[in-house]
């Protein structure tokens, strides 16, 4: 039988066919007052129904919550209209369950938005967001956030927290695993390519969710690597390198963002005028809402900002944060209280709302509330989203060394082969961070995907060695406990079981870098030093003097200067996701050729940091690599880097053009040519630099990049574009964005340090 409530919303829906002409007073709660009919815009819709809201109804719209565990806690607030989101929900039986109370049960029938930080992937976890910015393929990018995308829409997920766009130059800070990387136009380019995966063509898109870009603005420059420190940046910073990707994520139909916890310039970024309400929708032109990270409006009262929690629901809302994330009680449960104290304008109040209301009604929750969850596990488990994960994972792996040609290795070569290491066969971080709805018994470890592929031609065997723990709770551990700390007893007796399986193999593949809880929120780090006793155990296997792979599992660059030395060939692995180890198997053995290159620069130490590649030219700068006396400036690997079992050339640089007009484009072609004997992808990246001008610029920028498949010997010319998108910077001195007349260095090759040059002149 259908319940009153629900009857009662399609009676007045069917009866009202377009929108009433007669002004209503804010906060009307009249059953007289008509609604907006189905077919009018969602804007009108919003206009219409805040119209019939009462001040609770839309403090709660306002408000999200998370649901961690039993949904109970927030089922009374639920009914009487209190929430209007809620997070980490994500089964479809309790979507559908409190989706009901609130569309049947309450007085207008308002649906729930359910959020989930679908970061890099649901079910079919995809590599870590760094590892797919090192896949440098927009297209695959897009693919992979669009299955995400339907497998969280059949979970009954209408909102995902992504994609994050922080800018870092800061290896230390933990977060960096879930970002682009270092560099803004690299970082643009993906940025558009997650919203379109994340939301289609258009919000409401069939087995589509909202994206949530975050954090803004500048969360990624943090003091010291330190998470949620205060971030100090000049415009010059803020408009050429942490706002380019926010841009393009806007420009790409992002419906929400995310606002940022840390102080810009002192001033908190959740309540923060200027950067929400100016550059974010005045200047940038953002229509969609915004929503707080968690709890970050109640914290503006121990960030000493604001006097208690009513103080900082309103700064924070007025400055045009929409909508609290809270864990429990929130701030904006003080909403109509200053309301009604004359602390807060109700317009301010409906302003959000109104942005709120339209998301859900572009998302068609109005007339599709509900999930069909006869249908979910049939999509979470469709086998195409493996095998794109699985390409996602071998497109991202970046070779780091080769020598002497260790690999790729034959199968058949090794007649018993040792995993061996603390990732080996670890399906929590083969995943890695920010992945909780996966099923880790579906993992390909590494361990499985070589003892997969050398099935029939070799013995393979695993053992940990060791164990990595953190010294402290990650807040990872409330969604995935850790497992058992091992006693030292233990401890010792894994080492030597590892030590002696590696003796009685013929090839070991040793796995180092950081588990699962060592990167992300809450896991920033004073070094880069391999974590626990790694070190250690690549001394004692290196030193039996097998042949010795090592794959690294991280979520960034690690202090590897001594293992670097040790052993002839590594391979940048990141975590992998789902497929990681059948695509680390299929790189090592040569099925697949690496192509992948880094997103960022990797230093030698921890004391070089900040190390980029677009970095100033100074006074002097013959002594670019010399800068310290007791360690090179260079990097260990640049940006951009990246190794292939074959051999690419590049020649025949030329531009159509010498001089162009200010307001002209120029084409710069190439010929790229695969030498070698394998087929092999290249990613053909093309660097300028402005010589002089009204500021000075970086010694280079990344302005064009393409991956491409050459066969063996195959030759293939690329061109280029460069114009008024490329060539402008925001100048300080000017308060606008400029181009400036003068000579560019355009250089075009495999990573930061092309040397293939040629130049033009703006006039």
């Amino acid at each position: 039988m259908m319940r009153p409530q629900l009857l009662k919303r399609l009676l007045v829906g069917a009866a009202v066919a377009a929108l009433a002409g007669t002004p209503v007073a804010a906060g009307s709660t009249s059953a007289a007052v008509p609604v907006a009919a189905a077919n009018a815009s969602p804007e009108a819709r919003a206009d219409a129904l805040i119209a019939r809201m009462t001040l609770e109804e839309k403090a709660g719209q306002v408000s999200q919550q998370f649901v961690l565990g039993s949904a109970a806690p927030v089922e009374a607030r639920v009914k009487a209209g209190q929430l209007g989101a809620l997070l980490f929900v994500r089964d479809p039986a309790v979507v559908n369950r409190l989706q009901r109370m609130a569309v049947e049960e309450t007085r207008l029938g308002i649906p729930l938005l359910f959020g989930y930080d679908v970061i890099h992937g649901f079910r079919t976890v995809f590599p870590v967001p760094l590892a797919m910015a090192a896949t440098w393929n927009p297209d695959l990018v897009e693919q992979s956030q669009g299955v995400a995308a339907r497998e969280a829409r059949a979970a009954g997920i209408h909102w995902t927290f992504a994609p994050m766009l922080d800018l870092t130059r800061d290896p230390r800070w933990g977060r960096i695993v879930e970002g682009p990387g270092e560099d803004p136009y690299l970082a643009s380019i993906l940025a558009r390519a997650q919203v379109r995966g994340f939301q289609g063509e258009r919000i409401g898109e069939p087995g589509r969710v909202l994206a949530g870009p975050k954090h803004f603005l500048g969360y990624g420059a943090s003091e010291g690597g330190r998470d949620y420190d205060s971030v100090n940046l000049s415009d010059t910073q803020l408009y050429n390198l942490y706002l380019p990707p926010f841009i393009a994520a806007i420009d790409a139909g992002a419906a929400n963002v995310m606002s940022a916890y840390m102080e810009l310039n002192d001033v908190p970024a959740v309540a923060n005028d200027r950067l929400l309400n100016g550059l974010l929708r005045e200047e940038l032109g953002f229509d969609g809402f915004v929503v707080s990270d968690a709890n970050a409006v109640r914290s503006l009262i121990p960030q000493h900002f604001t006097t208690d929690a009513t103080d900082a629901a309103v700064r924070s809302i007025r400055a045009g944060n929409d909508m609290e994330m809270a864990m429990g009680t929130g701030a904006y449960d003080n909403l109509v209280a200053a309301v009604r104290d004359g602390k807060l304008e109700e317009a301010v109040l409906d302003r959000a709302v109104r942005r709120i209301l339209i998301a859900k009604f572009r998302m068609g929750l109005f007339e599709n509330p509900y999930v069909d969850a006869s249908q979910t596990e049939a999509v979470l488990q469709t086998p195409d989203h493996r095998v794109l994960a699985r390409q996602a994972a071998e497109q991202a792996m970046v070779l780091l060394q080769n020598r002497d040609g260790v690999l790729p290795l034959r199968r058949g070569a090794h007649q018993r082969v040792a995993v061996i290491g603390p990732m080996a066969d670890s399906p929590l971080d083969t995943v890695g961070p920010w992945s909780f709805a996966d099923k880790p018994e579906d993992t390909v470890t590494i361990f499985k995907g070589v003892k997969a592929k050398l099935e029939g031609a070799a013995q393979v065997e695993t053992a940990p060695g060791l164990q990595l723990r953190r010294g402290t709770t990650s807040m990872f551990a409330i969604m995935r406990p850790m497992p058992p700390r091992w006693d030292a007893a233990r401890a010792e007796a894994e080492y030597a079981r590892a030590l002696e399986l590696a003796r009685r193999s013929d090839l070991i593949i040793l796995t180092i870098g950081e588990d699962f809880y060592m990167s992300g929120e809450q896991a920033s780090r004073v070094s880069l030093s391999l974590p626990g006793e790694q070190q250690r155990l690549i001394d004692a296997v290196t030193a039996l003097g097998k042949p010795v792979v090592m794959v690294m599992v991280n979520g960034r660059p690690l202090d590897i200067r001594k293992a670097s030395t040790q052993v002839p060939a590594i391979l940048e692995a990141w975590h992998p996701g789902s497929e990681g180890g059948a695509a680390v198997a299929n790189v090592l053995y040569g099925d697949v050729n690496p192509g992948g290159k880094l997103p960022i620069t990797w230093p030698r130490d921890a004391g070089q940091i900040p190390l980029y590649y677009a970095h100033n030219r100074t006074k002097d700068p013959a002594t670019m690599g010399t800068r310290y006396w007791d360690e090179a400036s260079t990097p260990l690997y640049p940006f951009g880097y990246g190794l292939s079992y074959t051999d690419f050339q590049f020649s025949d640089i030329a531009v159509d053009r010498a001089v162009v007009g200010v307001d002209g484009r120029v084409a710069v072609s190439v010929v790229v040519a695969n030498t070698g004997a394998r087929a092999g992808d290249e990613t053909v990246q093309l660097y300028i630099h402005q010589r002089a001008g009204r500021a000075t610029r970086p010694v280079r920028e990344l302005k064009g990049f393409q991956r491409v498949a050459l066969a063996p010997g195959e030759r293939r010319t690329l061109t280029f574009t460069l114009g008024e998108a490329e060539l402008k910077y925001w100048s300080g001195a000017e308060r606008a964005w400029v181009v400036d007349p003068g000579a560019f260095d355009v250089w075009i090759g495999g990573d930061s340090r092309a040397e293939l040059h040629t130049t033009f002149e703006l006039r």
